[in-house]
């Protein structure tokens, strides 16, 4: 009889997941598309605190962790609200509160920001993770381990 695969440092994973608030309302999930994810531990689609839940666990098993803010998508960082001119938006994409934005990086990368305010020609733009500030509620599915 083979000895069960466990997930290590070393593994690649393919898993369902659905992240939760703790209030109950959904984050994400990869059961709504009906594709589970596929990661390999330490490729940094997984913040460490993430990754330390699915270790030691092995094929089947279904568990729930949840994690403080600070363990999930951390805090929100200050430095990460800026405030641009009404001017940088156009037709194409006109400044909306709530609106997720792709902004362009002077290395060519793309980060999202989340539109918070408009005052007169100023536009607050919020870079931290839409969940940072939140507990969150992780739960998992390992459906196998390579």
């Amino acid at each position: 009889m083979s000895k069960p695969q466990i997930i290590d440092q070393n593994s690649q994973v393919v898993l369902h997941f659905d992240l939760k608030l703790t209030d109950g309302s959904a984050a994400d999930s990869t059961r709504v598309n009906n594709k589970p994810a596929k990661l390999v531990m330490g490729d940094g689609s997984l913040t460490p605190n993430f990754e330390q839940c699915l270790l030691g666990l092995s094929v089947g098993d279904k568990k729930e962790f949840k994690l403080a803010a600070q363990d999930a998508f951390g805090m929100p960082n200050p430095d990460n609200i800026h405030y641009m001119d009404i001017s940088r938006f156009g037709q194409d994409t006109p400044a909306q509160v709530g609106m997720i934005i792709a902004f362009t990086q002077p290395d060519g990368t793309e980060m999202p920001g989340i539109i918070r305010e408009i005052n007169g020609h100023s536009v607050t733009v919020d870079f931290n993770h839409p969940l940072a500030g939140q507990d969150v509620v992780f739960a998992v599915e390992i459906i196998d381990i390579h």
